[in-house]
């Protein structure tokens, strides 16, 4: 009698499908945000002054940014989620129901 074979399917799971999408190491969204803010700084007030802040404060967030995703890179949307959730919930199986 012959023993059957049972071999182990492999399926492929590639990078980039499983990695949080970063940009220069930080939240791409926030990064973006960060550095519109700066660019309308410095264009909006044109001045050597409002550059060289404008400048000063991008790299400022955008080292805290890489920070925390360096901790955590999904952190902004578990953030979001926790300001969703209430402060207490009523022990009760359905919301509808009354005491």
């Amino acid at each position: 009698m012959v023993e059957p074979v049972f071999e182990l399917h492999r399926n492929r799971i590639h990078r980039a499908l499983s990695r949080p999408n970063l940009l220069m190491g930080a939240d791409r969204e926030l990064m973006l945000v960060t550095g519109l803010a700066a660019v309308i700084l410095i264009f909006v007030v044109l001045t050597v002054y409002s550059a060289v802040f404008g400048l000063a404060v991008w790299v400022v967030i955008a080292g805290v940014l890489r920070i925390i995703a360096k901790a955590d890179p999904l952190m902004r949307r578990v953030y979001i989620r926790h300001i969703a959730y209430r402060s207490q919930y009523r022990p009760t199986p359905a919301p509808w129901r009354r005491y």
